[in-house]
């Protein structure tokens, strides 16, 4: 039995009210107590911590453990007892009921001019480097008439201020060392950060400490890119912020905010299962308008995995509809009253009147303008600028695209195939599809192996880009191409699936896919092809990589360790000519070997800001290198 989502601030609590001798004790205990059987009875659940203790989590109606009292032991010690900290640290960090899913961080000691003036140069720097010119378009000066952006307030200032030491702290320490005790301070910033609005910076916090404490359990979830991209937009949103940096776009918005959207006419595309690592599930079905503006419909409560299976052929709850997400996904809705969220989530508000439209699949209407877009030049325009500074847009994900492919072969779990860039039969990009959900309880890692086993075979798809990869798309759904010749070998799906596959949920079949030419056997399944150069992988940008992740994986001594050997990989970038790589490296190097000395000459413990300033202009550069590397990939002519 999964234990319930705790509020961080409960969590941070619990942590503070320990003694010393406790908090030396409390990650043994967490891993003990967390592996303990939880006993569920109704809504309340019960962990029994050893003879006389048990510890019990009464969540509220939203399923989460958000007030003190919420959370209780039968030790003498309680409510300041080890038991109850533990427990409460092995339970999922809450979402935040004011924040959006966005990212940040923040220092508790001031952090003006040099944090400033570093974040500053190491960006400058990345773009010069990755050609990333867009980056320089916020230092324009603003034209007559803008509107001058308001700095954040002195609360704010503080709260990101905190935020940045509190994550600079667990840089240094390294996943080994950032136990229970570095994790309770940051979901306390994280907490301070949402009471000052800081919805960005917060967010960013939280996954931090999801993060870590996937990586400290060696969680199958846990990837060591995800932490690295997350403490680099905690650490960039923070420090920014803490120097006063009056950019609305690292404050974030609050998450779910609907507003009037008038009437709307939406066509279903696609349905996906969402999962999330708080543990709620349940399917995104979406939609898209005819002015070519992507919405989505969304049921997810708590559940995982098992929900998300079931939430596939659930009720949609906008209006007064009979249609569910998998009907929605191959028809329409007309809705007068709309509501949309910032991330174009549709509500369903009492005033909220929806009507099922007829679907016509992806050949006919609005969605058939969905692959007459040039691949190119949809992929240029998601691919714009440096990553970490889109602000909310850039979080809440881009939108999704749909092209026309050629099966070349298997690929790993994935596949190959050429694209038709510009829908006249020149050849485009060889682009890698690669499962949008690798969990065993959907199909879209089976349906790929199937396709894959046909080269040759002509397709319509569409899913999301993945920006840190080279040419790669997520596909969510696929359908035959409409119209093509006897000759031209394209998918045979149901009349019911109205043209199109959900590779989370719907499973192709043999009888879904064109007999093999001649009377010879049916395809196999599927060899593999070479595999097209990866820019990113076999770039010597890889030695920049290697110190940014080791500084996450080991910490600061890690770091100090590699420094006394890094000459060479710091040659070895100059000699590739990426001067400004090669000098991030050596700069990270040598703040980490630095040794501080008191007035009588004694080692004191270095500053964790001023390494935390290196390793982040080390770890901007990269990305913006490698985004460079990325959209040079979708160039390449297959």
């Amino acid at each position: 039995m999964s234990l319930p989502p705790v509020a961080p601030e409960v969590t941070a609590a619990a942590v503070e009210s320990l003694t010393s001798r406790l908090l030396k004790k409390l990650d043994a205990a967490v891993a003990q107590y967390g592996a303990a059987e939880a006993v569920a009875d109704g809504d309340v659940m019960r962990v029994r911590c050893g003879e006389d203790a048990v510890v019990t989590l009464a969540p509220d109606a939203s399923g989460v453990v958000a007030l003190d009292e919420q959370a209780t032991c039968t030790c003498l010690l309680a409510p300041k007892c080890l038991h109850r900290a533990a427990v409460l640290t092995a339970c999922p960090v809450a979402d935040s009921q004011g924040a959006s899913g966005l990212s940040g961080d923040a220092d508790g000691v001031p952090v003006a001019e040099p944090v400033e003036g570093a974040l500053a140069a190491g960006a400058a720097k990345s773009a010069k480097s990755a050609e990333a010119s867009e980056a320089s378009e916020a230092a324009q000066p603003i034209a007559p008439g803008d509107v001058q952006p308001v700095a954040p307030g002195d609360a704010q200032v503080s709260a990101a201020a905190a935020l940045w030491s509190a994550a600079a702290s667990i840089l240094a320490a390294g996943i080994p060392a950032a136990g229970a005790v570095p994790q309770a301070e940051l979901l306390r910033a994280a907490h301070t950060a949402r009471l000052a609005g800081l919805h960005r910076p917060e967010a960013a916090a939280l996954r931090v400490v999801r993060d870590l404490r996937a990586a400290r359990s060696q969680s199958d979830a846990h990837r060591l890119a995800d932490l690295v991209a997350d403490l680099r937009e905690l650490l960039l949103t923070a420090g920014l912020l803490a120097a006063a940096n009056p950019d609305p776009d690292l404050i974030g918005t609050a998450r779910r905010a609907y507003e009037p959207g008038g009437s709307l006419r939406v066509h279903g595309v696609c349905r996906e299962p969402v999962l999330s690592a708080t543990g709620y599930g349940g399917v995104a079905t979406h939609v898209l308008a005819e002015d070519g503006h992507w919405f989505t419909v969304s049921d997810v409560k708590p559940g995982g995995a098992a929900r998300a299976r079931g939430a596939a052929t659930a009720p949609v709850a906008i209006g007064a509809t009979a249609l569910d997400h998998g009907q929605l996904s191959r028809g329409g809705l007309l809705i007068a009253g709309a509501t949309v969220s910032a991330d174009g989530r549709l509500g369903a508000g009492k005033g909220v009147r929806a009507t099922p439209l007829t679907g016509r699949g992806w050949s006919g209407g609005p969605l058939s303008a969905l692959f007459a877009k040039p691949l190119a030049a949809t992929v240029r325009a998601q691919l714009a600028g440096v990553p970490g500074a889109g602000g909310d847009a850039e979080q809440q994900g881009a939108d999704l695209i749909g092209c026309e492919v050629v099966v070349v072969g298997a690929s790993g779990d994935g596949l190959l195939v050429l694209a038709d860039d510009e829908g006249d039969g020149a050849p485009g990009p060889l682009i890698r599809l690669v499962a949008a959900h690798a969990h065993p309880d959907f199909a879209h890692t089976e349906n790929l192996r199937r396709l894959a086993a046909h080269p040759g075979l002509r397709i319509r798809v569409v899913g999301r880009l993945d920006p840190d990869r080279t040419a790669t798309l997520r596909p969510l759904a696929v359908g035959p191409v409409p119209d093509t010749e006897a000759t031209i070998a394209t998918l045979r799906l149901p009349e019911s699936w109205q043209g199109h596959a959900d590779l989370g949920y719907d499973r192709l079949q043999s009888a879904h896919f064109p007999p093999p030419p001649g009377d010879g056997p049916g395809p196999g399944p599927g060899s593999a092809v070479p595999e097209p150069p990866d820019l990113v992988a076999d770039s010597p940008l890889w030695r920049l990589r290697h110190i940014v992740e080791l500084a996450v994986s080991g910490g600061r001594r890690t770091v100090a360790e590699f420094a006394r050997t890094s000459a060479p990989h710091v040659a070895h970038l100059r000699q590739s000519g990426l001067n400004a790589a090669a000098d991030r490296v050596a700069a990270l190097a040598a703040e980490a070997d630095r040794r501080n000395r008191d007035v009588f000459g004694r080692l004191t413990d270095p500053d964790p800001g001023r390494y935390a300033q290196a390793w982040l202009a080390a770890g901007l550069h990269l990305a913006a290198t490698e985004r460079a590397l990325v959209r040079a990939s979708w160039e390449q002519s297959g």
